[in-house]
């Protein structure tokens, strides 16, 4: 395969990313700025220079680490993985279609100063050029952007010598008039101006010294263009009367007539022609390139990498990308237009911002950048913070596109997208979250495996319990406790109705039915492990249970659990109460015997209670001189990443206890179904309870069906008497 050459070197760069900022920002967006902010505007440039920074800081050590051609997207999409990368992809294909219809609609006004045309006509016809251009493959060269650049720099600076005398400090009075509001808006406003600054990583793979001209040239153009963007700013605000500038789109021709003579307003103005003209083509080639990156990474259809074998460019692909960028100049206003692209723009730095937090956090092995950002990660949450501040004071429509434009790509994601055979890749996002629950996991694990308190338990015996379970739930607390160092205190919880009074029922009691303490009496004489036996007479049998555990500094709870719950109730029942309401490790035991146990399999969803289900398993298979299988399930479409992770995670927490562990990772698209037919030769199985009983009452618990479907004894664990977190659990579910 034929490389490409590294010969851009670090002037190439500056040119390449000056270019690709400095145009509609300069030349057509001050005036409506000004109309935001006031005087105020020139803050707002800068303010909106710091906001990209640390985006330009970001991509800079993401195009160190990986130096070859693509567009922001490909570092989303490599950081956080297909989905955002979706959500990338579209958002800054349609930021910088914007960026290009913007620069055509706001050329327009400066061509016909020197001809008499009408504006929109001119700028359609000039926007159907430039996709012709496209199509056929007319190219810029390298040199010619040198020229480009070179030739706009001089005509500003040629204004900015020529007009620096002429400012009038009054033209600065009531400085911030429009208050914060209006210098945030205005910021966000002209946050677009600096889209530009990141282009060059996407022609990394032709740059001589990546690791030095990368970082170099993005900064380096940054600073120089944040500092030309203040200081004609000033000038321009200095020059011209706020009543002339305002809502202006030729703000940098009026600016040229205030001070200079005839020729050198011509030469701004040919200035202005020329730059936004190379923007409006940059605009339509680069956003043209996303559809085709896109589609190559299967998150597009294939017709959009079709390359034209007559022009050698992608047809498809450029015509889409041309016909939006025609509705928006015939349709939208130019400064929903700029707000627009700003809008996309902000949201894709945020994303980068993100990004690189992933690639830092995941700690890839292939992630080698040559340039750091420095006192990472403040400036990637300063980009981050400051991005999601922005938008909301753009006003409705950008919010909305912004908004449209996520919840179309994830539809885009889930119809499309996701059908796709060929999409195994993960986002080093994935993997570092992966990688922190995980060591949460292990974290947990030890210092349950660790902790020397109390493990006494209270064997609930309720009125409904049938008397041949008690031997299974007796032996379940005794394996715990023994395993533990702990204590067992069974209790048969008697419930009368509220108006009996509780001393009567309790004597009718005691002279009455004394067999579940001849049943206990006989059970202590055989335990390994000290026990105490009686009874409890209350009104409320859940209130009774938790206040006798708390009384007794019980650590667990040990219920029986009724094979018929296959739903949560919908309005709660007395096991979720219990749970909700104490201190104490709940465990629910469905019994189906104990006898020649010899596996204890061990569901795991890598959310809260991984550890206390590890003691219990291993307290069981200890007790049996059994084997622990820790079982886990993933989709047969996991990516081999995936399924490593998973595997050397359950290994890793397999080590920390000293019974057998094996490891067995079923394949399965319905997780409780390949579960139920993984444990059908388990003797024991231990799992955990859902977070929510409400989605249990409506779509049935994954553990109900589990424990049901097997013919094994089942254990339902919810640790400290607490339901996992439903956010932890939903990503535990997503990420492993």
């Amino acid at each position: 395969m034929k490389e490409l050459e590294r010969d851009l070197g670090l002037p190439a760069v500056l040119a390449i990313s000056i270019g690709a900022m400095v145009g509609s920002g300069i030349f057509i967006l001050p005036g409506l700025a000004l109309k935001m902010a006031g005087p105020a505007v020139i803050l707002a440039y800068l303010l909106a220079g710091l906001l990209v920074l640390p985006a330009a800081l970001s991509k800079s050590e993401m195009a160190t680490a990986m130096p070859e051609s693509g567009g922001t997207y490909l570092y989303i999409e490599r950081g956080m993985g297909p989905l955002l990368g979706t959500i990338a992809g579209v958002g800054t294909w349609f930021s910088l279609t914007f960026k290009g219809a913007l620069a055509l609609i706001g050329g327009a006004p400066y061509l016909v100063l020197l001809f008499d045309l009408p504006v929109k006509p001119v700028a359609l016809v000039a926007g159907f050029v430039l996709i012709v251009i496209n199509i056929v493959g007319v190219k810029q060269t390298g040199r010619l952007q040198v020229a480009i650049v070179v030739v706009m720099l001089g005509a500003l600076t040629w204004f900015a010598a020529g007009s620096a005398t002429a400012v009038n400090p009054a033209n600065y009075g009531d400085f911030f008039g429009s208050g914060i509001g209006g210098l945030l808006a205005a910021t966000g406003f002209v946050y677009v101006s600096f889209a530009g600054v990141t282009k060059v990583a996407s022609v990394a793979e032709e740059i001589e010294n990546p690791d030095r001209n990368i970082p170099l040239g993005i900064l380096g153009s940054l600073a120089f263009t944040t500092l030309l963007y203040v200081a004609l700013v000033i000038v321009m605000v200095g020059v011209v009367p706020a009543e002339d500038m305002l809502g202006s789109n030729i703000p940098m021709a009026l600016a040229a007539e205030e001070t200079l003579a005839s020729g050198g307003v011509i030469i701004v103005v040919i200035a202005a022609v020329i730059a936004l003209i190379s923007t409006a083509n940059a605009g339509i080639l680069s956003s043209s390139r996303y559809p085709l990156a896109m589609s190559r990474d299967s998150l597009a259809p294939p017709s959009f990498a079709e390359v034209s074998e007559r022009f050698g460019t992608p047809v498809q692909a450029i015509t889409i990308t041309g016909g939006i960028l025609l509705f928006m100049v015939a349709f939208v206003p130019i400064q929903e237009i700029a707000k627009l692209a700003s809008a996309f723009k902000i949201l894709v730095f945020v994303l980068i911002n993100v990004a690189l937090i992933a690639f830092r956090e995941a700690d890839l092995p292939g992630y080698e950048p040559s340039f750091h950002t420095p006192f990472y990660p403040i400036p990637q949450l300063f980009g981050i913070v400051g991005g999601i501040v922005l938008i909301p004071f753009m006003g409705v429509v950008p919010l909305a596109g912004a908004v449209v434009i996520v919840l179309g790509s994830l539809v885009w994601y889930s119809t499309y997208v996701r059908t796709q055979s060929d999409i195994e890749r993960e986002g080093a996002m994935t993997d570092a979250i992966r990688r922190q629950l995980g060591q949460e996991a292990i974290d947990e694990t030890e210092a349950v495996l660790a902790d020397e308190s109390s493990s006494d338990i209270l064997v609930a015996v309720r009125e409904n319990t049938p008397t041949e379970r008690e031997p299974t739930l007796l032996a379940v607390a005794e394996a715990i406790a023994t395993e533990r160092g702990g204590t067992i205190r069974a209790t048969r919880f008697d419930e009368v109705p509220d108006q009996v009074p509780l001393e009567t029922a309790r004597d009718r009691t005691i002279s009455g039915d004394d067999s579940f303490e001849k049943r206990m009496a006989a059970f202590e004489e055989t335990a390994e492990v000290p026990v105490e036996y009686g009874t409890a007479t209350s009104h409320d049998t859940k209130h009774a249970i938790v206040n006798h555990a708390d009384h007794h500094g019980m650590a667990g709870i040990l219920l029986e659990r009724r094979g018929e719950q296959h739903h949560a109730p919908l309005f709660g029942s007395d096991e979720g109460w219990i749970k909700r309401h104490t201190d104490c490790d709940v465990l629910e035991v469905e019994d189906r015997g104990l006898e020649n146990v010899s596996r204890v399999s061990l569901l795991t969803d890598y959310g809260r209670g991984d550890a206390t289900k590890l003691v219990v398993a291993a307290a069981i298979a200890d007790a049996h001189d059994a084997e622990v299988e820790l079982m886990t399930a993933l989709d047969p479409s996991a990516t081999e990443q995936k399924q490593r992770s998973t595997r050397d995670h359950l290994e890793e927490v397999g080590s920390r206890v000293s019974t057998p562990v094996s490891i067995e990772i079923v394949e399965a698209e319905n997780a409780p179904s390949g579960l139920i037919e993984g444990t059908q030769d388990s003797d024991v199985v231990v799992t955990g309870s859902e977070p929510r009983e409400l989605r249990g009452a409506i779509f049935g618990r994954p553990s109900d069906r589990i424990i049901a479907g097997t013919d094994a004894t089942g254990v339902l664990v919810t640790p400290n008497g607490e339901r996992p977190s439903f956010v932890r659990w939903f990503i535990g579910n997503r990420v492993f």
